[in-house]
């Protein structure tokens, strides 16, 4: 299932459909997603590229169907995500380990190597029609205490996975921020240099 068509991006030049229909939805049908699929997704993310090939990622996840496990999730979630997540058949949170391995150095690029597996993770979610929406908002300091993290395990976000719900289930202010068009910033407003 793709992206409605007032969702897909519109682009100044080709990008690939996957790129084109991925979006952030909070509407989440009533359906499960198994473990074959979610191990699809995990592949996925497992294959990005890091620095030094670390591969800082970890991911907590909890299917809906596993109970407690997702309501450890969820009530980390900020209550604003809290609203919606509840309704994702699949939580997670990624992670990631700040040091290096090979020598306990700071690794200042694991945040962002961490970003990378979650995008791979999602590439993939959208070309098996499921949907993607990663938060921000968490509570960093639950996530570390209900899942007694190391110190050099850092809480990165929230994600919420599914397959893709009707916008009519969410409260008004949800309903009309799902239906609104898609935005994004010029490349002429993020792109230094003679391009």
């Amino acid at each position: 299932m793709s992206a409605p068509a007032d969702k897909q991006a519109v682009t100044r030049y080709p990008v690939d459909p996957l790129i084109r229909e991925r979006w952030s939805p909070r509407a989440f049908a009533d359906r499960p997603v198994d473990r074959e699929t979610l191990g699809s997704l995990l592949e996925a993310a497992r294959w990005a590229a890091s620095c030094n090939n670390e591969q800082p990622w970890i991911f907590i996840v909890a299917r809906k169907e596993d109970g407690p496990a997702f309501e450890r999730i969820l009530r980390c979630l900020v209550p604003g995500n809290q609203a919606w997540a509840q309704s994702a058949p699949v939580l997670m949170v990624s992670l990631a380990r700040t040091t290096f391995a090979s020598n306990g150095q700071p690794n200042r690029h694991a945040l962002h190597d961490v970003g990378a597996a979650t995008a791979q993770l999602t590439l993939q979610a959208t070309a098996l029609g499921l949907a993607v929406h990663p938060m921000a908002g968490i509570d960093r300091d639950c996530i570390r205490a209900e899942f007694a993290l190391p110190d050099d395990v850092e809480p990165v976000a929230g994600i919420a996975v599914g397959w893709p719900g009707d916008p009519e289930t969410l409260p008004e202010r949800l309903r009309e921020r799902e239906k609104a068009p898609r935005e994004r910033k010029s490349l002429d407003a993020m792109v230094l240099g003679g391009w």
